[in-house]
């Protein structure tokens, strides 16, 4: 990858071409726009920022994307949103209007449910950022977190190159909630899915029964569940009434992607931390007792702590049948 390092001046080094925009004639629909064309865009400074509404290393930079769409929309930045989904329900377009409105993406965003705007680009991440001049020129890229300042100086040189006058100050963001950056310093957990096809670290075992059964410890971590499931290609599904996930983690937040197989039947369900109620160190999606209800397949903060971190021991059992996960994230 080659990143255009800048100065903070309008004399910063010019970014290099790195080929041209494909367009996003593969893209199923359009939300908060028309469809947009590169002969449409041409003129304009764009950035196209790839995503999916799970995904939470996407959510921690959107503080910064809606912040550029906000501030240089006037001097002619066109930010567009390309929404490749993960999961099979990021699919769903009405799943994905509703994402869009509650994290307030204002900015057009292409429905890429088939990928080809991904296959397009030859992109391979979430996130993943595109910048192109106005002649529809890539001048710089970044994949994943972070790369914020120097994001934000390419723009602000490409549009002095359509004439604008742009000044060298950065945009201030506080992030909230999801976008809240993570503790990198005490993150040992990885990204871990749960469904059957990438699974790492599962230490359940099966009764004569077919019930799977967690062990007495999890070593740091390892995951199980207990009760009646189905683990399937992509996620794991609760059949019995009852039923539990364990992980044995290292890092401040703890999130799930996870949600009920039908929408019109919501899952109850407890969070517990080293086998207790997890009082301040609750997510939003849960209360200081632990306790939440899935209504909508989505990601789920279920763990914020406060003060030091060490291992701990994060549960959920959920009190009905139906729910579903898919991944664990960390922050």
């Amino acid at each position: 990858m080659r990143l255009f390092h800048s100065r903070d001046d309008a004399g910063a080094a010019e970014p290099p071409i790195e080929g041209h925009v494909p367009g996003f004639d593969g893209a199923t629909g359009w939300l908060n726009s028309e469809p947009l064309t590169t002969d449409g865009l041409r003129g304009k400074v764009v950035l196209v920022d790839f995503w999916t509404y799970t995904c939470i290393n996407w959510l921690r930079t959107l503080a910064w994307v809606r912040a550029w769409a906000e501030r240089y929309e006037g001097d002619g930045l066109v930010v567009v949103g390309v929404h490749t989904p993960e999961f099979r329900f990021e699919r769903d377009v009405d799943n994905v209007r509703r994402a869009v409105a509650e994290m307030r993406v204002a900015y057009p965003v292409a429905i890429d449910s088939r990928y080809e705007v991904w296959r397009a680009f030859a992109n391979n991440y979430w996130p993943a950022v595109y910048i192109a001049d106005a002649e529809g020129r890539i001048r710089h890229h970044h994949f994943g977190e972070g790369g914020y300042e120097e994001c934000e100086r390419v723009v602000q040189q490409l549009l002095r190159e359509t004439g604008r006058e742009v000044d060298s100050e950065l945009v201030e963001v506080a992030p909230e909630g999801f976008e809240v950056q993570a503790d990198w310093s005490t993150l040992e957990s990885p990204e871990t899915y749960l469904g059957d096809e990438q699974a790492q670290n599962f230490a359940s075992s099966r009764d004569e029964g077919g019930a799977y059964e967690a062990p007495d410890r999890l070593g740091l971590n390892q995951w199980a569940l207990a009760g009646d499931w189905t683990a399937g290609r992509g996620a794991v599904r609760l059949n019995g009434a009852e039923g539990r996930i364990g992980f044995r983690f290292h890092a401040r937040d703890v999130h799930l992607v996870t949600g009920p197989a039908r929408r019109d039947e919501p899952v109850p369900f407890r969070v517990l931390l080293d086998g207790e109620p997890p009082g301040d160190a609750h997510g939003f999606d849960v209360d200081e007792l632990g306790q939440g209800t899935l209504t909508q397949q989505r990601l789920h903060q279920l763990i914020r702590q406060h003060g030091g971190i060490e291992a701990r021991t994060f549960e959920i059992e959920f009190l009905a049948p139906g729910a579903e996960g898919y991944c664990f994230t960390f922050g």
